[in-house]
């Protein structure tokens, strides 16, 4: 765990990223640092990365002083969720927006008839069950927070980051569609739940995006989007992804919930 100011209630919104010290994660906390919130940047196991991400957040912050920490966390591991939030307590005293942007693709893409239970397992574990639970912890801890009436004007929300994956299909990487797919309909159950306790909920849904992740297939996406991928003919970057999440925390969709947002280059279209 890593800070640099001293513990308390902050003054401004804060914003809890999983999975952000690279790519996707990283560029959705440096985003919300330019719309002026505080960040809590989780990790699984790169502390360097963490650290650097930290760095550049602060860079990005439209405030100086601004305090963003570090806490190193497998969302898979409920005891190691339950120190994620005591954590973001402790630093920040609030939270406004979780972003479950945390993920992982399987080890290798084999066919759907090689699967294994040990790998559908895992990213399962990872994807879905880790957000769904720390979804309902954060849940809870917002519902205090609006009952207590110590925080004024609060409106929590919270993001799911997807894929294209929760519905198109890709036969050798079975487990994270379905994975993705879940997160999906996670969204929806916690969307229509949390609605009443003024909490509401949304899925950025990203198409293919430059990151490390897709490092492995970039020739053949080159190739795709060169054809007839997307109306848009060119990689994502994680720097629209953040964008999106940042007009969410600005509170440009308030009269949504349950809501889906393609950030896919239109690849969700479909075209005759």
């Amino acid at each position: 765990m890593a800070e640099e100011n001293s513990p308390g209630k902050s003054d401004r919104k804060v914003a809890l990223v999983t999975g952000a010290s690279r790519g996707i994660g990283r560029a959705i906390a440096i985003e919300l640092a330019r719309v002026n919130y505080e960040v809590m940047i989780n990790y699984a196991a790169n502390r360097e990365a963490a650290d650097e991400a930290c760095a550049a957040v602060r860079a990005a912050s439209v405030n100086e002083g601004v305090r963003v920490a570090t806490c190193r966390a497998n969302v898979a591991d409920a005891s190691a969720r339950e120190n994620l939030l005591q954590q973001t307590r402790e630093q920040f005293g609030r939270l406004d927006l979780l972003v479950n942007n945390a993920g992982i693709a399987p080890d290798k893409r084999v066919d759907l008839l090689d699967a294994t239970v040990d790998s559908f397992d895992h990213v399962i574990d990872v994807n879905l069950r880790g957000p769904y639970f720390l979804t309902q912890a954060v849940a809870r801890w917002m519902i205090e927070q609006r009952s207590s009436g110590e925080i004024d004007d609060y409106r929590p929300a919270i993001v799911n980051i997807t894929s294209v994956s929760a519905y198109a299909a890709s036969p050798e990487r079975g487990d994270y569609c379905v994975s993705k797919a879940g997160l999906s309909m996670m969204t929806k159950l916690y969307a229509a739940r949390l609605a009443k306790e003024g909490i509401n909920v949304y899925e950025i849904r990203p198409g293919v995006i430059s990151t490390d992740m897709t490092a492995g297939v970039k020739a053949k996406y080159d190739r795709l989007i060169e054809g007839d991928l997307t109306p848009i003919k060119r990689w994502g970057t994680p720097e629209d992804v953040g964008r999106a999440v940042a007009a969410v925390a600005t509170g440009m969709f308030a009269f949504s919930t349950g809501e889906v947002i393609n950030v896919d280059g239109g690849f969700h279209l479909r075209r005759l």
